[in-house]
């Protein structure tokens, strides 16, 4: 690989043109053979939960539920904050595809080299 990028997304419904160009632009990165992660915290931790992005499409661009299954089968990584996620009571058991929960230590962790992150 080429080294790494993250995508930080903290909206959903309530802004779903950034949430779904968040997705345009990890895509883009995996495509670019960079080791992509897919950060959703505050509202964007709504974005993985199976069934909640189905009916998101933004004019000009792909439906979000299909940029976000072809990032999780492209092998991007998609980390949800663990304490946005608890905030909003939402089912930690109705996860989609290559979503995981977890502290901003992983966050840390995958951004201490030097990986770029852009905010949406």
């Amino acid at each position: 690989m080429a080294g790494q990028f993250c995508v930080s997304i903290t909206h959903a419904k309530d802004n779903a043109d950034k949430a779904t160009v968040g997705f345009v632009i990890a895509n883009a990165a995996l495509g670019s053979e960079k080791d992509t992660l897919v950060f959703l915290s505050v509202e964007g931790v709504r974005l993985a939960q199976q069934g909640y992005a189905d009916d998101i499409h933004e004019e000009g661009f792909a439906p979000l539920k299909d940029l976000m299954a072809n990032f999780a089968a492209s092998g991007g990584k998609i980390y949800v904050c663990s304490p946005c996620f608890k905030r909003r009571n939402l089912d930690g058991q109705k996860l989609i595809d290559g979503a995981v929960i977890v502290g901003g230590a992983k966050l840390v962790e995958f951004l201490s080299d030097g990986a770029p992150c852009v905010s949406y």
